[in-house]
This record gives C-alpha cells, structure tokens and sequence, in this order.
C-alpha cells in the first residue's frame, strides 16, 4: 500500500504541489526515486537513510520506492527530504498518522536528523493555501518567512524526531512572528553628509518621486557613488505586497538569512562590472533571479558603468521596458519581476576631467567617442533624467550650512508618490514611470505655452518618440511635486535639461 505525503516545489517564484508517494516492496533493499528528479534530490536518498536511523528508528530493508508526482515537472532541491522520511515511518507504521493529508511538508533532514534551512519557503506556502492546504511542518530557519502568510498554521520544528512527537501528540501552537521591525537594519545613510551638488539631489528627488531612470557623469571623486546609495533613503517604504514580492525573489534565491523573514526596506544592488550575463538578468542550470530580479522594487546601480561589457549592458533594454525578465532554457521558461529604479554613474572620458572647471582633459576627440560607444542609442533613450556631477568648491566644503536631511526629501518624494498612487489606482501601476502610451495621453496635459515649448524642442533636438515619451512622464512628476494637476511650461523646460548629456548635447 502507498502512502502520500503532500509537499511542494517551485518554478521561478510561483509554488508548486507536489505529492510525495511512498511504496514498499518485496526485493532487495533499494531506494529509488522517479518523477523526474535532479541530482540533490536523488542524493536525499543517503540522507534520509541516516537521518531516519540516527533518529532512533528503524530503516526498512526491503525494495523502497518514491514517486514525486506530477511526474512530467522537473523537481530539484531538498526540501523533499522532511517528506520522504515521514512517508517511509508511515508506510513502515512506525507512526501512525490520522490527518496526514492536512500537513504540507518541506525540509532538508542533515545525516544527524536536523531539519536545515530550504530555499523557497514562502511561494510553497502560499501555493498551499491555495490549494486548501493550512498547516505546514517546516524547518525552524524558515519560520518567519512563511509567518508572512497570515492565514497559514506554521509549525516549526528542529529535527526528524520532533515532527514524529508533534504528529503523534499535536502539542504545538502555531507560529506567530511579532519581531519583524527588526528585520534587516541596515546602516544609516543620509544626504545631510552630500556636500553641496545641489542641482543633482534635484534630479535625484524628481527620479526618485516618479520611479524614473538615472545616469549621472562627472570627474571621479565628485560623489556620484555616495549619491547614489542614499538613493533607498528617499524612497517610500515597501508597501506589505511589495514586500512579500521582493521576499518571494530573495526566498527562491536563498538570499533570506536565517533571521529574517521579510525584506523591509527596499533592495538596493550594486554588482561590480566583471559581472556576466547570466548573473545579471538570472538564468544558468537552476535558472535562479539575477540581479535585476534582486532589485525588483528598489535600486539597480551600475557604478562605472563603460566599464561593464557592451554585450552586458545591452542585454538591459528589454527589463527597462517590460519590467520582467523571461529566461528561456531547454528546460522550460521561467518568468522574474524586474521592476527598478536604473541608476548609473560614470566618467565622461578616460582620464575623467572632460569638461571640468578644475583639471584639464588630456584625452582626444577619438579617445572621448569610443570610450562613450559603449552606451548605444537604445540605452540612453531608457534613461529619463541626466544629471552632471562636478567638483565641489572649497567653500562648499567649508561652509557650516547644513544639507538638507533625507527625511526632509523622502516626505516631499513620498506626497507626490501619493498623488500617483491616487491617479493609478485603477492602473495597475505605482508610478510615473510605468505609464504606457496611452496613460501618457490621458494623464499627461499640457497647457498651451507647455505644448508650444514641447513641440519646439522635439522639431529643434529631433528627438525620438520613446524620449518625448520619458520627457512627459518627468515633466508629470515634477508637476506632481509642485501638487499642480496639469503639466506647466516650466516643468517642461525643467524635464528637459535632465535630456542634457556630455558636450550639452540633448539625447
């Protein structure tokens, strides 16, 4: 007679049920695995052998047969360990279990029989609520991350002969997660110590009010990097769905540490340029989220971004417009959000002191030109505001006035958030940035000297429909920091010198 055991996978960040069938035999003593199984979960054979055995119960030494059905889906990882042990003390009634068919199971059994930590908790959980199923038998580490799901009964436990007591006894109240203020508290950072650039916190603000696109250029040790981390700093907090979004993403990719549970504040990632594909936009044998995924709904900032590979840099047009990333492989398609704020900073040319005040440029026309090949047309169009970051004067340096605080920008940034959010709310959409064409047209009214201007410049500039497009959306977001329901002709003028590039030139 077989017995089954309810567990679960995952595909991308979205759960899977998987139903783990246990069949014993007359034969030799074998174990074997069918369904489709990778190698890690082929291995869990040895693991569960010796965790059930150090357990202090007894392994059977007959033909043992695991079916992980539905047997046409690609199973990997070893969260199917927990499971498969429970299955066989059940079906060699070492237990006896009236309303297994209740409990969902995942865990990975050490040779000790300790339950360890598994990746992709939290989609598996909400796939089992959606499913009917409520209590899930879980390994310690993973408890507050499946505490998200507010209806789920979560029991967590820390090795194979406690699951075995808690099924035979049921005297375990379920988990409740009450400290998540403290989850992932990282260090302060502030704009109150950006001396000076004035002008740059401007574009920064009005990028960050509408969830727009940066690039920032300047001589090096201008403070274009310091900047740029501060950047999560004025950003509204991460709404409760953004958050369980972002912690599905880091869930899947085992990047949740075992004290947290939820992600809180809003990713910020910064990959050096040695960086390949692959780990940029997710992909490889287990098709995991790259870093674009891992910056879904914060920062992705590329420092020193000519010195990436062009191939690599190209490969970001496509999640700049979509938002997602599909990832094809002979395996199957995998979907991962990839919605970010694009920050970039660089040097203008080679030696850095193009067009500076302070040094002279010691590089060539030619020089200047291929050092800039690298950011192609297409890229530069998906990038709303331009923001030049120069020396600062010493009196900036020395001066006793005070920066304006990030808390100070943060509110301004977060009221004209709540205006989009208002405006959005039958959308689909958060912000500025995401409005597509048509929302343009029916959000985004000029008056008649602002049209005037607008037209103006696009014949002047030649500008591209996609760059008229991004002038719009910034224009709409500096209205919506002035609190003004139509697009005024200085928000245009304004919107239009973040177009402004190296050599003053409009892009």
């Amino acid at each position: 007679m077989a017995i089954q055991i309810m567990s679960a996978a995952f595909t991308g960040i979205k759960g899977v049920i998987v139903t783990v069938e246990v069949d014993i035999t007359r034969g030799l003593p074998a174990l074997n695995i069918v369904g489709l199984a990778d190698i890690s979960v082929k291995e869990s054979k040895e693991r569960v052998r010796s965790a059930i055995l150090n357990s202090g119960f007894d392994f059977p030494v007959n033909r043992v047969t695991i079916n992980l059905a539905p047997a046409d889906l690609k199973k990997e990882g070893s969260l199917f360990d927990l499971p498969i042990a429970i299955g066989i003390l059940l079906v060699t009634k070492q237990i006896n279990v009236n309303d297994i068919d209740d409990y969902l199971f995942i865990g990975e059994l050490s040779l000790s029989g300790r339950l360890k930590k598994v990746r992709g908790s939290l989609p598996v959980v909400m796939e089992g609520m959606e499913n009917s199923i409520e209590k899930f038998i879980v390994p310690t580490n993973n408890a507050r991350e499946c505490s998200l799901v507010k209806a789920a009964k979560i029991f967590p436990l820390d090795n194979l002969k406690q699951v075995v007591e808690f099924l035979n006894y049921k005297d375990l109240m379920p988990y409740e997660n009450i400290n998540d203020e403290e989850i992932l508290v990282n260090e302060k950072l502030d704009y109150e110590d950006v001396l000076g650039q004035e002008s740059s916190k401007r574009a920064i603000e009005v990028a960050a009010a509408g969830g727009h696109n940066v690039l920032m250029y300047g001589p090096p040790g201008s403070g274009k990097s310091m900047m740029a981390k501060r950047i999560p700093t004025i950003l509204p907090s991460l709404s409760p769905a953004e958050s369980l979004e972002v912690t599905k993403i880091y869930s899947v990719s085992g990047k949740l540490g075992d004290s947290e549970g939820i992600v809180l504040q809003r990713p910020f990632r910064s990959p050096h340029h040695t960086i390949s594909r692959i780990a940029l936009v997710g992909g490889g044998n287990k098709i995991i989220p790259g870093e674009i995924s891992l910056a879904h709904r914060g920062v992705l900032f590329l420092d020193e971004i000519l010195e990436f590979k062009k191939n690599v840099l190209e490969i970001l047009r496509q999640p700049l417009e979509e938002r997602k990333i599909s990832i094809s492989r002979i395996n199957g398609t995998i979907e991962y959000p990839s919605n970010f704020m694009f920050v970039s900073a660089l040097n203008p040319c080679p030696c850095g002191y193009y067009g500076s005040y302070e040094k002279q440029c010691t590089c060539s026309e030619y020089e200047r030109r291929r050092y800039l090949s690298k950011l192609s047309g297409p890229l530069l169009d998906r990038i709303d505001v331009f923001t030049a970051v120069n020396f600062i004067p010493y009196d900036k340096i020395v001066s006793e006035n005070s920066s304006e605080k990030s808390d100070v920008i943060k509110k301004r940034v977060e009221q004209a958030r709540a205006i989009q959010g208002k405006r959005f709310r039958m959308d689909e959409i958060h912000c500025n940035a995401e409005m597509s064409q048509k929302q343009i047209k029916k959000y985004c009214h000029l008056d008649k000297k602002a049209s005037k201007i607008m037209e103006l410049m696009y014949n002047k500039f030649t500008l591209s429909t996609r760059a008229y497009s991004r002038i719009l959306k910034v224009a709409r977001t500096i209205a919506d920091l002035d609190s003004s329901e139509n697009i005024l002709d200085k928000h245009i003028i304004e919107a239009m010198q973040y177009r402004r590039f190296i050599d003053e030139r409009i892009v």
